[in-house]
């Protein structure tokens, strides 16, 4: 749980780590769910006979599957500014795919509060910059810029 800090606080730490996520696994079945759901059902994610034969030697976790972990990895955010009632997803600024994640990898967020915009009273856009690592590799699979409204 994220410690709270004072909103003056929490907007001088724009441009420093605000946390490094948890690992999820990418495993078959989580792929195979997300296929389901979007129906994307393209063999390099679900064919494994034909995948292993492919390109990257086996499955790949969707680079959209990827993305849609980004509220889970949100959860391990180590600051949060303090009397927050809800955050809602407001979008994504740029979002670059440069790794595929193998299925059977680990993958991660290292964080980066990059940017605190004021709106309306009692509203704050958060951009935070999400770098996902896959456990073993140096390339990130991701690197996203997540916007987030706050309230007040």
């Amino acid at each position: 749980m994220a410690e709270s800090v004072s909103v003056e606080e929490f907007k001088a730490m724009v441009g420093r780590e605000n946390g490094i996520s948890n690992w999820i696994l990418i495993d078959q079945n989580r792929v195979n769910r997300f296929a389901d759901a979007t129906e994307d059902h393209q063999w390099i994610h679900v064919d494994i006979e034909k995948a292993n034969k492919g390109p990257f030697g086996g499955t790949i976790g969707h680079g959209f599957l990827t993305l849609s972990l980004l509220p889970a990895f949100a959860e391990s955010a180590t600051y949060s500014p303090e009397g927050v009632k809800m955050a809602i997803n407001y979008g994504l600024n740029k979002v670059r795919f440069l790794n595929p994640v193998p299925v059977g990898s680990w993958v991660r967020s290292r964080m980066v509060l990059t940017n605190i915009e004021e709106k309306d009273p009692g509203r704050l856009l958060m951009t935070t910059t999400h770098t996902i690592e896959i456990e073993g590799q140096e390339k990130p699979a991701c690197i996203a810029e997540s916007l987030a409204m706050l309230f007040f």
